[in-house]
């Protein structure tokens, strides 16, 4: 087996197409074809063969997941969701996070209080809530208990400031109460706040 060429792809720079016999084998970024050493004129062996080309597998899934880690901080199941819809395997996978790990680029701390800042900028929310949705990103109950214990918000003042938003949507004051419920407000804490914007 011989790499024939090492063309450089046109729709998409900083990768290259290497071919074997004449035929595409497989494609490489910049610095993994630097790295491979592969060369035109090349001789492999087919075990050499399969290495390169499971490698430039993991160089594309790295790829696609710098691509992922950049347009939001994810957390680190979310990214291994995202490797196991893609269908790359656990050792890859494990792989790719501990390089993006190195980078700085997935980090369940980082990502939860950036997750926590974010939704506070969107609309008043209970820190129940955000408990809940990050416990659905699998972050780590420790990190979600740190994370929200050094967010000052004040919760009553939250709900109150939901209440204000909602209330005209809810002319029923039990459906109210039941959607501030849903959000994750406490009974105790909705009735008072309740009771308080009446009286104003």
């Amino acid at each position: 087996m011989h790499i024939t060429a090492i063309k450089q792809q046109v729709k998409r720079q900083g990768r290259y197409s290497v071919y074997v016999d004449g035929k595409f084998a497989f494609g490489l970024s910049e610095a993994a074809l630097i790295s491979s050493g592969l060369a035109s004129g090349q001789e492999l062996t087919p075990a050499q063969f399969e290495a390169h080309k499971k490698a430039a597998g993991l160089d594309k899934a790295y790829g696609n997941a710098l691509r992922y880690v950049v347009m939001r901080p994810r957390s680190t199941w979310e990214l291994r969701d995202y490797f196991r819809r893609k269908q790359v395997d656990d050792e890859g996978a494990t792989q790719i996070i501990t390089r993006l790990e190195s980078l700085g680029l997935v980090n369940d701390r980082a990502f939860a209080e950036a997750w926590v800042a974010n939704r506070r900028l969107l609309k008043p929310v209970s820190k129940r809530r955000l408990q809940l949705e990050l416990r659905q990103k699998h972050v780590a109950s420790n990190i979600i208990d740190e994370v929200l214990a050094e967010d000052e918000t004040d919760e009553r003042d939250t709900l109150r400031q939901l209440i204000a938003k909602k209330r005209s949507r809810y002319a029923d004051p039990q459906k109210l109460m039941q959607y501030l419920a849903r959000q994750g407000f406490g009974y105790d804490d909705i009735k008072t706040a309740l009771s308080e914007l009446a009286e104003e």
